[in-house]
């Protein structure tokens, strides 16, 4: 099975920069798994994430998140909880995960048969220039064997 793990966020705005800092830490503690899948990082991809899903069977996107919930909650969720991700809530960047799949799988038909899990991480500080909040890097390590997990049930 062809699977592309994708970590995405700014770097230099606090939180946003949680889903590029899980995957770095992953591919650290999970050699051997990183390995066995493509890898991305991806500090805008916008619409470029439809490009990042061409030619896989299944992805794992890894992205700071804005939700009513506690900075630092973790959420798992697939295409359908995607479409239903509650106003309000979204991608800490611009034109959001759950926008852009959407319009994908309208666009891209065969976007439809990418398994698709979105790992979220409730951020709480997006100012430029700040680092990762205490409460999102204390979800770090949750998120890599989240991530793990999910890749182990691929394999």
């Amino acid at each position: 099975m062809k699977i592309r793990v994708i970590g995405t966020g700014q770097s230099l705005r606090g939180d946003d920069a949680a889903g590029l800092e899980a995957v770095k830490l992953w591919q650290v503690r999970h050699p051997e798994s990183a390995a066995r899948v493509q890898v991305e990082l991806s500090e805008l991809p916008g619409l470029g994430l439809l490009d990042l899903l061409e030619g896989v069977e299944a992805a794992i996107i890894v992205d700071a998140v804005q939700d009513t919930t506690s900075a630092g909650n973790v959420l798992c969720l697939g295409m359908d909880e995607l479409a239903g991700f509650i106003p309000g809530s979204g991608s800490a960047h611009g034109w959001g995960v759950a926008e852009t799949l959407q319009l994908g799988k309208a666009v891209a038909p065969a976007l439809e048969k990418c398994r698709i899990t979105l790992i979220g991480i409730v951020g709480k500080d997006f100012r430029m220039g700040t680092g990762l909040s205490p409460e999102v890097r204390k979800a770090l390590t949750r998120v890599v064997e989240m991530l793990e997990s999910e890749i182990q049930s691929l394999l």
